[in-house]
């Protein structure tokens, strides 16, 4: 089998994964300086956004599954933004170990700050590139995710 090569399309999507990594690494980066004087890094930022966008208090590992991330990597950050008072644990009626995980005030003040400054960063950004092209991205990025859902079973 060492000597099995790509199809077309396996090729292609190898290019396409290799991209997304250099993006990731980019949009952490940019992240990282957007929301710095706010006190925040682009992983608590993303904690603070899946805390502030589920419908619901969630466990920490349901945020991390959201956002495609380990238990222990989505714990160790919601452990210093409580420590910073950004969020609280609350109990958890269904599991007596897992609690839930809720914004304090001053975690909604620094998630509205940072989204105060992605606003116009993404704007500016997205200038000039064909909405039509970046919606197809999406979905084509959103069929690749559902794809390696179903076959780790995370769905």
């Amino acid at each position: 089998m060492a000597d099995e090569k790509h199809s077309p399309g396996g090729a292609a999507l190898t290019e396409l994964v290799l991209e997304v990594f250099r993006l990731n690494g980019r949009l952490l980066s940019a992240g990282d300086k957007l929301v710095a004087d706010a006190g925040l890094t682009s992983a608590r930022w993303q904690v603070l956004g899946a805390i502030h966008y589920a419908s619901e208090p969630q466990t920490v590992s349901w945020l991390a599954r959201s956002m495609g991330l380990t238990r222990q990597a989505v714990q160790r950050i919601v452990n210093e933004l409580e420590v910073e008072g950004l969020i609280a644990f609350k109990a958890n009626p269904a599991h007596r170990r897992a609690q839930l995980v809720t914004l304090k005030r001053r975690g909604r003040a620094a998630y509205a700050a940072a989204d105060r400054r992605q606003t116009p960063w993404i704007n500016a950004l997205a200038n000039g590139l064909d909405r039509a092209e970046v919606e197809q991205a999406l979905s084509l990025l959103g069929a690749v995710r559902s794809r390696l859902e179903s076959a780790n079973g995370d769905d």
